[in-house]
């Protein structure tokens, strides 16, 4: 398992000590608004949604990266790698508390994300699912260069496809 750091966040595992901060996270509404199901979901659930993540670290060799902010050590949220059984692709998704909202984190995370999928993963393609409601994500994955390929449907609701694939992305000045 690995850690990656950015000028302001260590991308890292999570660990049983999260879960404070993860919970009160997933138990903002707003916040869960556009993710699974678009409900939050009590500390049990987070609990399992933590242990479910590292399980693909084990499973896949990839996964989801807690996000801490480095100066303070403060959980933000999460990045990474989502790809279950019967998923349309491997998707680079994120989830940010609220307080950490537009300040950069989630476009500063996912573009060393994308870089690491590209270079050190040798992926040729990365999606992320988002609703088509979500005006915040749609925004940062425009800002990686992904572009809305179609749409799928996840949880029974409508996702959009936005993607990039290693030869777009390299051509952007991504490599």
């Amino acid at each position: 398992m690995i850690t990656l750091e950015t000028e302001r966040l260590i991308l890292r595992m999570f660990r049983q000590d999260d879960l404070d901060a993860y919970a009160a996270m997933c138990a903002d509404e707003e916040v869960m608004r556009y993710i699974g199901e678009g409900k939050a979901i009590d500390r049990v659930a987070a609990w399992r949604q933590m242990a479910m993540m590292l399980g693909q670290w084990c499973l896949k060799g990839h996964g989801q990266f807690a996000l801490e902010e480095r100066a303070t050590g403060t959980l933000l949220g999460r990045a990474g790698y989502f790809e279950p059984e019967g998923w349309p692709g491997f998707e680079l998704g994120w989830l940010l508390r609220r307080e950490s909202w537009g300040k950069g984190y989630a476009t500063e995370a996912t573009r060393l994300l994308l870089r690491h999928a590209f270079e050190a993963m040798g992926r040729e393609r990365v999606i992320s699912l988002i609703r088509p409601a979500n005006t915040r994500s749609i925004r940062v994955a425009e800002r990686l260069g992904e572009r809305l390929e179609g749409r799928t449907e996840i949880f029974g609701l409508e996702a959009l496809v936005y993607a990039i694939d290693h030869k777009t992305w390299r051509a952007a000045g991504g490599g």
